[in-house]
């Protein structure tokens, strides 16, 4: 009889349970020693012994060096500006494999000229999560359109299929999904719902520079999408939009509104070629430093997205066997990106411990966590007054998404370079409050 079969599988099962004995041995030991410390406000040492200027050098973001510099240097002696925007257009269109592409001045204007392509009737609606910057929801209204507010998932934070589901009106003619922090939505799920509802999806992958899912880029998705090249974007510009266009007709609309220079360029069958001299009314070109810098952050985005996510894999893996802590739902065929922060969800009923205290305390330690609540547009002042709209947009009476999320966070500083040592401080720093989460909740 052949056991060689039978002997690996055994050999692999007691592996495993080895290995799991050991992690739940580690996390003990860990948990035994951080209870032994006095935490860092109630005048222990605190446990982030890593040099600030370090610290600094390692979280910094943006992050411009040398190729950048004399890039820029370059631009100014040669005065060849405008060149570096079909540069730019060229190799962004290669990294994506989009089918058209077109620079813009920022993602807001990327977005309004996105909207305009739609050509869609007055009164028309865009499902829109509330969880977004306004830019998603404001721009619609210079063209008679008006957004159906939708819930993010709250184990991700992006939109939720589900709740738009319930939303759907006749009204509605596209749908557009924002890729949360660098997360990307579950577009297949949705993508799969619009073509069954007959509505035209969009993405606003502001937060979502290189990320993929089933091997293809956000923005290539939907039939368009928009990125930001912000300064605080995963791919900075200090200000800088690309707008992501799956069709000639949508490309041309998008392009001839805020690029009067570009229905010359059209074929003469286009209906856009007779705007020659004046496009549709606008001027969104991209600023040329913008585009310069832009083509050298391209370079190395693969490269910084990948130390970020090895990093942020280092300290994940670690802080979710604590009790409450998780990270946003990764499918195994998401590639993601991270964006501004490491989000990571904190169950503070489960924890035992406030927001507010648990960073005060991590802060005490030396650990730069933070919290921020991202506005909810529906509750903002300007989709209550009718004024504004061609008719009023619905006010959902509550969105627990986003309401769990925004009050169930925290935010992770990224780290940009190899810094096993700093990780480990900030995980034991946590593995601290964790162990006095009782004496914590009581500051």
């Amino acid at each position: 009889m052949d056991t060689s079969k039978h002997s690996k599988k055994l050999s692999r099962r007691t592996f495993i349970a080895a290995s799991g004995a050991v992690a739940t041995g580690l996390a003990f030991s860990r948990s035994a020693f951080a209870k032994t410390e006095t935490l860092a406000i109630d005048g222990g040492a605190p446990v982030v012994k890593y040099p600030a200027n370090r610290i600094a050098a390692l979280t910094k973001w943006p992050r411009y060096g040398k190729a950048e510099k004399a890039r820029l240097h370059e631009l100014i002696e040669t005065n060849k500006y405008y060149e570096e925007l079909p540069l730019f257009e060229q190799e962004w269109q290669k990294y994506t494999g989009a089918q058209f592409v077109k620079a813009h001045m920022n993602g807001s204007s990327a977005l309004t000229s996105m909207y305009f392509a739609l050509d869609l009737p007055p009164g028309s609606e865009i499902m829109v999560p509330s969880y977004t910057f306004f830019s998603a929801c404001l721009a619609m209204r210079f063209f008679g359109l008006v957004p159906v507010f939708v819930d993010i998932d709250p184990k991700t934070a992006c939109f939720d299929l589900e709740d738009a589901k319930r939303k759907l009106t006749p009204n509605v003619k596209a749908v557009e999904a924002m890729h949360s922090w660098g997360l990307p939505c579950e577009l297949d799920r949705i993508s799969e719902w619009c073509k069954e509802k007959g509505l035209i999806l969009l993405e606003d992958a502001a937060h979502a520079h290189g990320a993929s899912m089933q091997g293809k880029k956000m923005g290539t998705w939907g039939a368009m999408g928009i990125y930001s090249f912000q300064t605080s974007k995963v791919m900075p510009t200090i200000e800088g939009g690309m707008g992501m266009y799956q069709s000639r007709e949508h490309f041309e609309r998008a392009a001839a509104f805020g690029h009067y220079e570009d229905p010359i360029k059209f074929p003469e069958t286009s209906p856009v070629r007779a705007y020659v001299g004046t496009g549709f009314g606008q001027k969104y070109r991209m600023y040329p430093m913008a585009a310069a810098l832009a083509r050298e952050q391209l370079k190395s985005l693969d490269k910084t997205n990948a130390i970020v996510a090895k990093n942020v894999r280092a300290m994940n893996d670690r802080l979710t066997q604590l009790p409450g802590i998780t990270e946003p739902r990764c499918r195994d065929d998401q590639q993601r990106a991270y964006y501004w922060a490491n989000l990571l969800f904190v169950d503070y009923k489960q924890a035992g411990i406030t927001r507010d205290a648990l960073v005060k305390a991590l802060k005490a330690e030396g650990v730069n966590a933070s919290f921020w609540d991202y506005p909810q547009q529906h509750k903002l002042t300007i989709y209550s007054e009718a004024k504004w709209w061609h008719h009023p947009p619905a006010i959902p009476e509550s969105m627990p998404g986003n309401e769990s999320v925004n009050a169930n966070h925290i935010f992770m500083p990224l780290v940009y370079g190899d810094a096993p040592e700093l990780i480990d401080q900030y995980v034991k720093a946590f593995e601290k409050v964790w162990a006095h989460r009782d004496k914590v909740a009581a500051t």
